[in-house]
Parts: structure tokens; sequence; C-alpha cells
């Protein structure tokens, strides 16, 4: 029997090859307006968000600079919520992000590493996420491990070979050319360099997923993997690549961070993990796999940040933001499962 490889769910326009059971096709679930009409609804948020911080801080929070930092604060994790999307869609999970990005960071902050300039940090962040990214993706892949107890090892080992880089030390960077994405006078036309490459790798995150075949191999490795492979796809590179494009995207995420920051930390990327995942959950991506969108993804990550935002400029405590970042996924994850169950 023919199966489709592509889920229904996914926001690219999906052509099933044979109906499911019960007789049900795509056409009679509309499934394919979902993604927009979850989108409006954060977009809706969001807006709601900003009057609330218009009228609790209106000198401080509609203030350009304000608005310049959420865009800032947001680009680091959301480039890593990017790669999450990717790799949650597919059926796995990485709790490994925020070490991975520590342990860049660290390394690409160097004295050794930052010998070499701008090119040498670029360079070695990119290549430690990719490592990581590469270990994953063999360990679950190849070595037939859970994508949570081979990315919670990769946590813990990250982890520990920051701190022992750093020696729990903070790592200035003296790099002039790197220091100066982060001054007033690089942004272009009042928009952080940090923001724009943001916006680049959620435009060809988008590309990927919803116009190529990467991105329906995607959807079909986590929505049915049996079914996937019955249909020839490589159901073992496919999850090889999506934690390699995870570690590239940690990768870049910790180069931002060096920019932000101006130092590498092995506290740095600090609960990403959380944020990344909670911001593509409720976004739209599903936790089981085989749905996700990279616009609700980020649209989540801004409904995070401008919330974060607004509790600071309030003067509410961390806890407090925590436990409103807890109940935001509890309920995206029972609005999920009311949907799932529905459709």
């Amino acid at each position: 029997m023919t199966q489709s490889t592509t889920p229904a769910g996914h926001d690219a326009p999906v052509t099933p090859l044979a109906p499911p059971p019960g007789g049900k096709t795509a056409a009679r679930r509309p499934l394919g307006l979902r993604p927009d009409v979850r989108n409006l609804s954060l977009l809706g948020v969001l807006a709601a968000l900003v009057v609330v911080g218009g009228l609790t801080r209106p000198d401080e929070f509609l203030a350009a600079s304000n608005l310049q930092l959420v865009l800032t604060q947001a680009s680091v994790i959301g480039v890593v919520t990017v790669g999450m999307t990717f790799v949650i869609t597919g059926g796995g999970i990485d709790l490994s992000v925020g070490a991975i990005v520590a342990l860049a960071s660290v390394w690409a902050t160097t004295v050794a590493t930052q010998e070499f300039g701008f090119a040498g940090i670029l360079f070695t962040a990119v290549v430690v996420g990719l490592g990581c990214g590469l270990v994953n993706g063999l360990l679950v892949a190849y070595g037939g491990m859970v994508p949570f107890i081979a990315t919670l090892a990769m946590f813990a080992s990250a982890r520990g070979l920051a701190l022992q880089i750093t020696e729990g030390r903070t790592q200035m960077v003296t790099v002039e050319s790197v220091l100066d994405l982060g001054v007033k006078d690089a942004y272009v036309l009042g928009i952080p360099p940090l923001v724009l490459v943001f916006a680049a790798v959620t435009l060809a995150g988008w590309f990927l997923f919803d116009r190529t075949t990467f991105g329906r191999r995607t959807v079909a490795v986590g929505g049915n993997a049996e079914a996937a492979r019955l249909a020839g796809i490589d159901v073992r590179r496919q999850r090889l690549q999506l934690y390699l494009l995870s570690g590239l995207c940690c990768g870049v995420a910790a180069f931002l961070l060096i920019v932000l920051a101006g130092s590498g930390q092995n506290t740095n990327g600090n609960l990403y993990e959380l944020d990344a995942i909670a911001a593509a959950i409720i976004g739209g991506t599903l936790l089981s796999g085989g749905r996700g969108t990279i616009v609700g993804s980020v649209l989540g990550v801004l409904v995070f940040t401008t919330i974060t935002n607004i509790f600071a400029l309030n003067n509410l405590e961390s806890a407090v933001q925590q436990i409103a970042k807890g109940a935001i996924i509890v309920v995206a994850v029972l609005v999920q499962r009311r949907a799932v169950h529905d459709s």
C-alpha cells in the first residue's frame, strides 16, 4: 500500500498519495489553514503585549533603544530556535543547545583563537557547533540512542568542557572588529546587525523548511519514520543532517552572543533549551514530530522575549518570569493536544 510521505499539517502544500485510514483525506481536514490562524493569533498576543508594555512603562518600553534591545536579545535564542524547530519536527529533541552555545562561545574567545581575529572567532564558533551537532546526530541516527539521552549526555559534556576551558573565568573579547558589530554606529537603518543575521537565518530556515524536499523529508520522518523509510527516504542520514543543522545554528548563536556580551563564559546559553523548545511549541511545532513552522517559532521567540522585557521593566522577579513561561508552555501543549484530537 502506498503511503503519504508527508503528514498533513505541514505549512507547505502537500498532496497525499493515499487517503489515511477511515476514509478521511487531507482535504476534509483544514489543517492547511491552521498555521495562518495560529500565526495571526500569536501576532495578536504580541500586539497585546506591546499594549501592556506601553501602558505600564510607556516612556521606557516604547523607546527605540528598548525595542532594539528586545529584537537583539531575541536574535540569539531565535537562531537556536530555528534549528530546534527542524529537530523537533523530525521527531527528535535537543537538550544540549544551551551547552553547545556556551562551549562554542568560550572556545571561540580563547587567547589563541582571538589571535586569528574576526574570521578565527566566527570559524571556531561555527565549527564547534557543527562538531557537537555531528556527535549528537551520529549517536541518535547511527548509534540508535534515544535523542533525550544522547543530547542530555552532550549537555553535561559540553558544559563541563566549557568550564574546564575557562576555569570559571570570563574571557573578554579584544578583537575590535567583533566588538564594533554591537555598537550603534554599525546599525543599518536603525537595525542592529544581530537582528539582520537573525532575519537572514529565519528566511533561510523558512525556505529550507517550506520550499525544499529537505523540509518535506523532515516532516515525513517526524510523522512516520517507517513510512518514510519505505518511501525511499534515508531516515538515518536525515536525522544526522537535522542535528548538524541544529549545531550550526548554535554556533551562529554563540557568535552573536559573543558580539552582544563582548565575552565568552561557561554560563552562556543557560536554559536556552527550555526557551527554544517552548518557543517552537507555542509557535505550533508538534512536540511528537511531523508538523512545524518556522514563522510560528520566531513569533514564539518574540512573545517570550517581550514578556521577559516587560517583566524586567516592571521589576518583577525572574522566578515570576519562569512561572509565566511554564504556564504558557502548558497551555500551548494542551491546545496542541486538543487540535490533534479534533483533527
